[in-house]
């Protein structure tokens, strides 16, 4: 297949945010309804709560504390729970007692980039299923860990380097970048590093969005855009 014919998908997005959940399962969609296109996917960081401590925060007194009251918080799942339910996620908001920091969980998707685009689709699918059907706190070393061999890492290198510093600032550095490109919501699908998408669009939006960026692609205009 071409290199004209294949394009990048930049996905910023955050392991909690449940429209990044659905977004992940459209893109499957798209871009299998995308033809002869070939998709390369990179998963970029984003935190849509960078103050909640390591430790992470209860989340049933969060989700108060944000919203209001648990009538609202029953409106907010059960306008999600359907649209999940229709990309074949199984949402179990009540199962999640904590409401995780996820800067450990984008060094992790980080490391995983490096070992491969496989290995880092592979991770980022299994922390949104950790997280929203299974209620498992994405913030804690060990599910990290487990999650890494699981998704075909090396263990007991990420063992060694989450403790330590190693890649936070380059985490937070993306975040910012993200942030000075606009980008103040999540899902947002980056194609090409030039065209974007914002939020969880379905399956034949974004499927349309590649072709045409593959089709201008090809005909060598990319080049051409500052």
């Amino acid at each position: 297949m071409s290199e004209a014919n294949a394009i990048t998908v930049d996905v910023v997005s955050d392991v909690v945010c449940p429209w990044c959940f659905i977004g992940q399962k459209r893109l499957d969609k798209a871009v299998a309804a995308a033809g002869d296109v070939e998709v390369h996917i990179r998963w970029r960081p984003f935190q849509l709560d960078p103050t909640i401590p390591p430790q992470g925060k209860d989340r049933h007194e969060y989700m108060l504390a944000k919203f209001g009251s648990d009538e609202r918080i029953s409106e907010i799942h059960a306008r999600i729970e359907p649209l999940g339910e229709a990309e074949g996620i199984s949402f179990a908001f009540d199962a999640i007692k904590v409401a995780p920091n996820t800067l450990d969980a984008h060094r992790l998707i980080r490391w995983a980039g490096a070992a491969g685009e496989d290995v880092q689709n592979r991770l980022v699918r299994r922390l949104f299923q950790l997280n929203f059907e299974e209620g498992v706190n994405i913030g804690d070393h060990t599910v990290l860990v487990e999650a890494a061999r699981k998704a075909g890492m090396d263990a007991s290198v990420v063992e060694t380097l989450l403790p330590s510093d190693a890649d936070v600032e380059a985490v937070r550095t993306e975040i910012a970048t993200a942030s000075r490109m606009g980008i103040t919501g999540v899902p947002c699908f980056l194609l090409e590093g030039k065209y974007a998408v914002m939020g969880a669009q379905d399956a034949d939006t974004l499927a349309d969005a590649i072709r045409q960026v593959a089709a201008a692609k090809g005909r060598g205009e990319l080049e051409k855009a500052d």
